[in-house]
Formats: C-alpha cells, sequence, structure tokens
C-alpha cells in the first residue's frame, strides 16, 4: 500500500535526480554532496569500481570541464522506497558540446543510472551509482582535453 510519505519519499528521490543533471551542466561541483552521499560508491563503466566523494567530483570534471556546454535529461523514472532505503532507475541522455565551438562537433551518451538512496539527516542521498551505457554516438574528442588545454 502506497502512503503519503512514500509519496512524498518519490518525489524527493525524483528531486534529487532531477537537481544532479542541473549540477553537472551548470558544473557546480560543490553541490554534489546535495544529491551524493560522501562515501558512496560508484562505477561510471571507464574507470571501474570507485568511492568517495573527491573520486566522483574528479570523474565528472575530467570529461565535462573540458568540453563545453551538456545537457543530461534523466527520465523514465522508477523508484521503490522500502523505509530508509531506496532503488531507482533512471534513463539518462547527455548531450556535450565541443568547448567554443557551438556550431560544432557534439558526443551524445545514452544509458541508465542504477542508483541505491539512503535517508540521511540532510535528505535523501545516493550511496551507490551504477551507470549502464547503452550508446554512444558523436565525436568522443568532445570529451578530451586537447593539447592546447593542458599547456
Amino acid at each position: 500500500m502506497t502512503t503519503v510519505q512514500t509519496l512524498i519519499d518519490e518525489r524527493d528521490i525524483n528531486r534529487g535526480l532531477s537537481s544532479f543533471a542541473r549540477i553537472l551542466d551548470q558544473k557546480r561541483w560543490d553541490d554534489l554532496p546535495t544529491v551524493f552521499a560522501r562515501h558512496l560508491t560508484f562505477n561510471y563503466g571507464s574507470a571501474g569500481e570507485q568511492e568517495g566523494m573527491q573520486a566522483l567530483e574528479a570523474q565528472m570534471r575530467q570529461y565535462l570541464d573540458v568540453c563545453g556546454g551538456t545537457q543530461h535529461l534523466i527520465g523514465s523514472i522508477l523508484v521503490n522506497v522500502d523505509g530508509d532505503r531506496a532503488e531507482s532507475r533512471a534513463y539518462v541522455q547527455a548531450r556535450h558540446q565541443r568547448r567554443d565551438d557551438p556550431a560544432g562537433a557534439i558526443f551524445d551518451s545514452t544509458g541508465e543510472y542504477r542508483d541505491r538512496w539512503e535517508r540521511r539527516p540532510e535528505g535523501w542521498r545516493i550511496v551507490r551509482r551504477d551507470a549502464i551505457w547503452f550508446l554512444h554516438s558523436g565525436d568522443p574528442g568532445v570529451l578530451a582535453a586537447e593539447e592546447s588545454q593542458l599547456g
């Protein structure tokens, strides 16, 4: 039976996922702890199993600090709440544009975020994320630092 509290919890988790997309697109790295627990574990695929907020920020910055504008769309969200724990599955479509080239190359990633959440005193936080990528298209060089940027 669905309770009002369950609906509130689902709404809060949905808002957390939406906030995460905006944090990435606005490169507000200091706001990552508003969505993730400081001692999280995660796997985004390319670097394998990782843990901690510092590693998460480094993972995000590695790709997003070298590209231009991005748009992360998160949808088809399923949330299952069980007391102070929850699981969510959400599709993600992430578009990345080449830096300083608004009409230039783009790179798209499409996949799913599979998250485990815990209710904390400060609210719901992701304690585990697995990013499952279905496909990539476009120019992957959009996400790579060029020699002139490494200078």
